[in-house]
């Protein structure tokens, strides 16, 4: 379906070439402050014609606000965004061969089989374009996580092809147990990904092969894939629903519902199964860092969520356990194909079946989709944290107006109302 989240309940709409692409937010908390200003720069991040190694599709992308807000500040009412497709070529798609023949590893063909009519321009609703509404609904949700709690999301391109950042060892099978990247996922910032355009590597000599490789297949009318890493800092403990809505099955499910996803893996991931539990275990030492200053600024912490009084000496498990938060920075690795689409010819069948023939995709496309679909998958996170923080108030409202209990085991939340044992007696 076309809606992602329960209690942040977002709704996308659009085709590749229709006239606009968008959503719809519902759940948005009231009396935040919001204008397209906290929106566009991420539109900005995920918008075509970036660089020499990304489609030349001319799109601006500018969102335009809909509904849900007044002055500048929302209303609690569901949130509607638009961004219209100003560089349409339908054309490129309408013509007798591409019409005859389905597209080698595009959604053509299953598209056709499910709903018995497809879009006849592009990949329809399995093309990339639908992500706008996604990363137009994310800003909102990192707005109010960052103003709220503090929770900073940056991804990063990890790998293109087979050039890694953190290339896997024999002492380091997985990235985790590296120092060097370990402290990366605690200082990266947004800002300084962008400083390495066009691919978004955090090191200038990888991000330049990278962007060499990314160049030669371009060059040859080819594609490659790669992986886009995520980490997200200051996130609460207790967040995530078992036992079918762990956390990380959430992030999984919202992570390969972006388009040409192949693979998710999170903390010490498939290099993980190559320690032992010896090493791999996250010891737990007492908490003696700092609440993100925003987060004591506004009081956030005192609303249900405060510091854990615990932490982990390493952090192996990615920051979620038992499918739950524990306060720890959670990081994950999400693998992306190589674009379907490339400019040579393919040996590939008609609709019918009946004759097998060659199609030489036409349209402009990335040579290699992991640059722009960083902020993609920022997107992505916020979506699935700010559903999960919601559920979270929720149940620690509904729990503050019960008497408190006796000889329990808490993590210092609030145990109920403020009522004492012998007023509870008394009634």
């Amino acid at each position: 379906m076309s809606t992602f989240g329960e209690y942040f309940r977002v709704t996308t709409y659009g085709e590749s070439h229709c006239r606009s692409v968008g959503c719809i937010v519902d759940g948005c908390p009231p009396g935040m402050e919001l204008t397209e200003a906290d929106i566009q720069p991420q539109m900005n991040r995920r918008r075509p014609g970036q660089s020499s190694i990304t489609t030349p599709r001319n799109e601006k992308d500018r969102v335009m606000i809909q509904s849900g807000t007044e002055f500048g500040v929302t209303l609690g009412t569901p949130i509607g965004m638009m961004v219209l497709n100003e560089d349409q070529r339908p054309k490129d798609y309408g013509n007798q061969t591409m019409d005859k023949y389905p597209r080698p590893s595009h959604a053509d063909w299953t598209y056709l089989e499910k709903y018995g009519v497809k879009a006849s321009s592009g990949g329809g609703r399995s093309s990339a374009r639908e992500t706008i509404g996604r990363v137009a609904a994310g800003a909102i949700a990192e707005k109010y996580l960052r103003l709220a709690y503090g929770i900073e999301i940056v991804a990063f391109v990890s790998s293109v092809g087979n050039v890694h950042l953190f290339p896997p060892t024999a002492e380091h099978p997985t990235p985790c147990t590296n120092p060097e990247f370990q402290k990366l996922l605690q200082t990266i910032s947004r800002k300084t990904v962008d400083e390495y355009l066009p691919v978004r590597c955090p090191n200038e000599e990888v991000s330049r092969k990278m962007e060499d490789l990314i160049a030669s297949f371009k060059q040859r009318s080819d594609s490659i894939g790669g992986t886009v890493t995520c980490v997200i800092r200051n996130c609460p403990s207790g967040l995530g629903e078992p036992c079918f809505d762990k956390l990380e099955a959430k992030l999984a499910h919202a992570m390969l519902s972006i388009p040409a996803t192949k693979g998710f893996e999170i903390g010490s991931g498939f290099g993980g199964c190559e320690i032992p539990g010896s090493t791999h275990n996250d010891p737990f030492v007492k908490n003696d860092s700092e609440l993100p200053e925003v987060v004591a600024q506004s009081g956030a912490a005192r609303g249900g969520f405060p510091r854990p009084r615990l932490t982990t000496k390493t952090n192996y498990s990615g920051g979620i356990q038992g499918g739950i938060s524990n306060g720890a920075p959670i990081y994950f690795r999400v693998a992306f194909k190589p674009p379907a689409t490339i400019g040579q010819e393919q040996l590939t069948a008609t609709y019918d079946g009946e004759e097998e023939g060659i199609l030489a995709a036409k349209g402009r496309h990335d040579p290699c989709v992991v640059p722009r679909a960083v902020p993609i998958v920022e997107a992505m996170a916020a979506l699935v944290i700010m559903d999960a923080v919601l559920a979270q108030q929720a149940r620690h409202t509904a729990k503050s107006l019960l008497p408190p209990l006796k000889q329990t085991i808490n993590s210092g939340l609030p145990a109920g109302n403020g009522v004492t044992e012998q007023e509870v007696k008394q009634a």
